[in-house]
């Protein structure tokens, strides 16, 4: 299928939006609740799989689903596609506080790897498949399982990185030794394993786990300073509803002050 070529805006600075401009017959893929608003004369279709094999009959279609169950994505995929005579915009909303980042798959030789849960939005003919660990050890303890997103085509995707972002582009043998979960994205040229921490007290005691993510060029990687794991332990831990304990929030008043303010409800 032909890569449509769309324009877009993104807006915000910790819980962002994209807006998406799209020429009459073009069309976006959304991840399941990212919309967050369209202008009147797009419509919106669910289609089975990605969208992307809908030219290629039963088993393209069944391939395209499958390919996202195993990525524990949703069966099904949001299209959104001008049907009028002018230009028109869609927009889709990050998760949670973070930035959403515009990568041109042409430019990076036609494939992205990227976290399960990084999807946000793409042109029509970009395909969402699957891409396996190369390692066992980066399958079994990469912190995001064997299997990662691979965004294959030559259009626009979106993905969102928790937090900040950060962007390092690695030189041949250049290594970088990252947290499991603070992976978002990398091309396919760089070498992805996981290392053991060294240490046992370390590994124990200093609350970072067990292994590391080694990440070793040539090519791009993008990191994210708040991992959604991360910040939803926190939030649990803090949660008493949850199992978790209240957390006084710095006030000599703890519980105490939660009784007044009304937080225990």
């Amino acid at each position: 299928m032909a890569m449509d070529v769309v324009d877009y805006e993104i807006f915000g600075d910790d819980m962002q939006y994209v807006e998406i401009e799209l020429d009459p017959g073009e069309a976006a893929i959304g991840e399941a609740g990212a919309m967050m608003m369209m202008q009147d004369g797009i419509e919106m279709d669910t289609v089975f799989g990605d969208g992307s094999a809908q030219q290629g009959g039963l088993f393209g279609k069944l391939l395209g689903a499958g390919k996202r169950l195993v990525t524990g994505e949703s069966l099904f995929t949001t299209i959104f596609h001008n049907e009028s005579r002018e230009k028109r915009r869609v927009a889709f909303a990050a998760p949670y506080p973070g930035k959403i980042i515009p990568v041109t798959l042409s430019e990076m030789g036609g494939t992205l790897i990227c976290q399960k849960d990084s999807f946000l939005c793409a042109a029509r003919g970009v395909s969402l498949g699957i891409a396996f660990q190369r390692r066992l050890g980066a399958g079994l303890f990469g912190g995001e399982g064997f299997i990662m997103q691979k965004l294959d085509g030559d259009g626009m995707v979106f993905v969102h990185a928790g937090g900040t972002l950060m962007t390092r582009d690695l030189r041949p043998g250049e290594k970088l030794r990252v947290d499991t979960g603070c992976v978002v994205a990398l091309e396919p040229s760089v070498d992805f394993d996981i290392q053991y921490v060294g240490k046992l007290k370390s590994a124990l005691f200093s609350g970072e786990g067990l292994f590391f993510a080694t990440l070793t060029g040539p090519g791009r990687v993008w990191l994210q300073s708040l991992p959604f794991s991360r910040l939803a332990n926190r939030i649990i831990a803090s949660a008493p509803a949850a199992g978790g304990r209240q957390v006084g929030e710095g006030s000599v008043l703890g519980s105490l002050g939660g009784l007044l303010d009304g937080d225990n409800r």
